[in-house]
């Protein structure tokens, strides 16, 4: 009977996604030739109504930790992966915030037609190297204009509580650009699970640590330094 109920409370959260999605996206399509801040405006505004219904339709709840961390300018955001959940929060809560994600997703129609408007970094996993040359220019200048970059250094979605190996690619780019490594933790999973349509009711933590310097040090330190506070956080 509970895994029923949960299957309906998922059915109706997904049918709100997917209205709230359509409705972003038309909406970037829209106002695409406007300056980057006001589409940002737009995915953030949108963000906050599809939280506020997975806690409706799911009572899944969010507390926070740490964000007096964040810092006033733009830096690099490095976070654990575990579901779909992170992609959506951490672009309004670091707004405004180009995410690194895979090629593909912008061959999504629609959808990906939203990503781009967002100024997304859109990497071909397959080519290594081309994708750390296209983070680091792309990266700064996203950065310079003072947008924050969010990256997931796992890689991958990881589908248990542990915390993957990092790679270096993320604080290559803040040591390059001069800025902050801002190391997240979140057990997001425990509530939107990624092998798993339904949702669990509970509480995402999410936490912030205090920004890694980036002026000493080399990429590969940086990167143990985050990959050390993120897999003891929480």
């Amino acid at each position: 009977m509970i895994k029923i109920w949960q299957g309906i409370r998922a059915l109706a959260f997904y049918i709100g996604l997917i209205i709230l999605v359509l409705l972003m996206t038309l909406s970037l399509c829209l106002i695409g030739f406007l300056p980057f801040r006001y589409r940002q405006l737009c995915v953030t505004f949108g963000n906050r109504l599809l939280m506020l219904w997975l806690r409706i339709t799911c009572g899944v709840k969010i507390k926070l930790e740490g964000l007096g961390n964040i810092p006033k300018n733009a830096c690099v955001v490095v976070s654990n992966h575990q579901s779909t959940w992170e992609t959506f929060f951490l672009q309004y809560l670091f707004v405004p915030a180009s995410v690194i994600l895979k090629r593909e997703l912008l061959w999504i129609p629609l959808f990906g037609w939203g990503l781009y408007f967002m100024r997304a970094i859109a990497i071909k996993r397959s080519n290594p190297a081309g994708a750390i040359r296209q983070v680091l220019k792309q990266g700064k200048q996203r950065l310079s204009a003072g947008i924050n970059v969010v990256i997931f250094p796992e890689g991958t979605r990881i589908r248990t509580s542990e915390v993957g190996n990092f790679m270096t690619s993320g604080a290559a780019l803040a040591k390059s650009a001069g800025v902050p490594i801002l190391p997240v933790r979140h057990n997001a999973g425990l509530c939107w699970p990624a092998d798993s349509w339904l949702k669990t009711p509970g509480t995402i933590t999410l936490a912030i640590g205090p920004p890694i310097d980036t002026s000493e040090g080399n990429p590969r330190e940086l990167t143990e330094q985050a990959h050390q506070w993120v897999a003891n956080a929480l």
